[in-house]
């Protein structure tokens, strides 16, 4: 249940969604995003996320032995409801 709804709400943003069948994590493709920072880097783009947005995110890149960049960070939706929608309010206002 907090998957599909953590997924239709962020379906609301520009974040691109890949698809989640069995997991507590979204991936997300930042590159459509209107704003300087989704030129960022993917660990940048994160620290930036979650310093000035304060929603934090995982750089997917970071769990490859080489450096690897794909524009794609994870969201973990195993939180208490209402710290969902404050994350959600925050990342629809990108």
């Amino acid at each position: 249940a907090k998957r599909d709804f953590f997924r239709a709400e962020l379906s609301k943003t520009k974040f691109k969604l890949l698809p989640t069948p069995g997991t507590y994590f979204q991936c997300v493709d930042y590159s459509s995003l209107s704003i300087p920072q989704a030129k960022l880097n993917e660990v940048d783009f994160c620290k930036w996320l979650t310093t000035e947005v304060g929603v934090t995110a995982i750089p997917v890149s970071a769990f490859y032995e080489q450096s690897t960049e794909s524009g794609v960070i994870r969201f973990c939706f195993a939180k208490q409801e209402q710290t969902l929608v404050n994350a959600l309010q925050r990342l629809q206002s990108l």
